[in-house]
């Protein structure tokens, strides 16, 4: 017998804000909001969801994240630790559940002497989220380490992706509609004090130039091919520029920032000005790096 949503009340909360789980603390509620605990009661979650044609939306630390005013109709299943949260290191591999935060799998990894990671440090939210969106910086992505995903795939089987069946490339994978229980990272045996130091240098050089203690959702737009966002951003002479609570960063031009009594509309309106002075000085379209439900 199918169940209800309702079956799950120990987990649901209805209408529930979702500003309360984003980094950018802004958007309105969610329909369904349902907290698993167990990756046997995420599962079923997703095929009571499935069954009864209720739109799914996974949700991680809500850190590379706008939700609009208006909020979500369907269910939002957070995913974050405890919830798949194990970290095991085998040789030099590291493997860790979709709900892992990635400064947790970063620590584990450098306690064990594994390096390779060390260049996604100050990146948020969690390694699913990470992988989904292939996140990293100068020195490489995540997609480079994962030697293999496993995943809930959309006719709600456990598979396993490895090989040629892991597309990744900037910003992007082929994960997009697939729930990520867990990743394996390849990486390769160093030293810890050395690998310690390089992220503390790592530390330094974000903190300088990335405005890490404001409300944000981390880069708001792409870095076309062979430039900067946030230059040109800069060189629009945008630095600054505010619409009501939300504002660009004059710290890094590819940031926004929010103060209470932001609207998710602001941070749109933001963007939409944003976009059409880029295009109309550099002939150039940015494509958003956040998400916008």
């Amino acid at each position: 017998m199918t169940k209800s949503i309702e079956d799950y009340k120990e987990i649901l909360l209805l209408e529930e804000p979702l500003a309360r789980h984003t980094w950018l603390r802004l958007g309105g509620p969610a329909q369904y909001f349902l907290t698993p605990r167990t990756e046997e009661e995420l599962l079923a979650v997703v095929q009571t969801c499935r069954q009864l044609k209720i739109p799914i939306h996974i949700l991680g630390s809500g850190s590379n994240l706008l939700v609009r005013d208006e909020g979500i109709r369907g269910a939002v299943i957070r995913v974050i630790e405890p919830l798949l949260s194990e970290v095991r290191v085998e040789g030099t591999n590291v493997i860790a559940g979709g709900g892992t935060m990635l400064s947790h799998m970063i620590t584990e990894a450098v306690r064990a002497g594994l390096g390779g990671v060390e260049h996604l440090v100050g990146i948020p939210g969690t390694i699913a989220g990470a992988v989904v969106g292939n996140s990293g910086g100068r020195a490489g992505d995540i997609g480079q380490l994962a030697s293999s995903v496993t995943v809930l795939t959309q006719d709600g089987t456990v598979a396993t992706r490895k090989g040629d069946e892991l597309s990744f490339s900037y910003r992007r994978s082929s994960f997009q509609d697939m729930l990520v229980l867990s990743v394996t990272l390849s990486l390769t045996q160093d030293d810890s004090e050395e690998l310690n130091r390089r992220i503390r240098k790592n530390w330094i050089m974000k903190r300088s130039t990335q405005p890490l203690a404001d409300q944000s959702a981390g880069c708001i737009f792409r870095n076309p091919r062979g430039l900067s966002a946030g230059a040109l951003i800069e060189q629009c002479g945008l630095k600054g520029l505010s619409v009501g609570k939300a504002r660009i960063s004059e710290r890094h031009a590819n940031f926004i920032v929010t103060e209470a009594g932001a609207s998710s509309r602001d941070v749109e309106q933001l963007i939409s000005r944003i976009q059409k002075a880029v295009a109309e000085k550099f002939a150039v379209d940015l494509e958003l790096e956040i998400k916008v439900w």
